[in-house]
């Protein structure tokens, strides 16, 4: 079993739907993240748009996948806020495990 240790839990008002999208790199708006942008954190519960929902901003995360990731890799957000390798524009943490493929729950080290 994966486990997470969050330092630093906040909220943020959600400007879209969360009701099924928990453990997705967040933005600093209260939208998905974006592709390269940095993340306020990760999503910590499925949340309805317009309510208040906890963000884990510092330590470590369980991340959705967005495509094959290595232990140790340098991580960023693709355009639906999972977490995929490093390769332009802001990174948001590190894997501290693998994924073979998309949708899998990495652990990440926020940065």
């Amino acid at each position: 079993m994966k486990t997470e240790q969050p330092i630093l839990i906040t909220s943020i008002k959600a400007a879209a739907d969360f009701s099924n999208s928990k453990n997705i790199f967040i933005g600093f708006d209260g939208n998905t993240c974006g592709n390269g942008v940095k993340a306020l954190g990760v999503l910590n519960a499925n949340t309805a748009q317009n309510e208040q929902t906890p963000v884990t901003t510092s330590g470590i995360a369980l991340v959705l996948s967005g495509a094959a990731v290595s232990l140790g890799d340098k991580l960023q957000s693709n355009a639906s806020g999972k977490a995929i390798t490093f390769a332009s524009g802001e990174a948001n943490g590190y894997a501290l495990d693998a994924a073979t493929g998309a949708d899998e729950l990495i652990r990440v080290k926020l940065i």
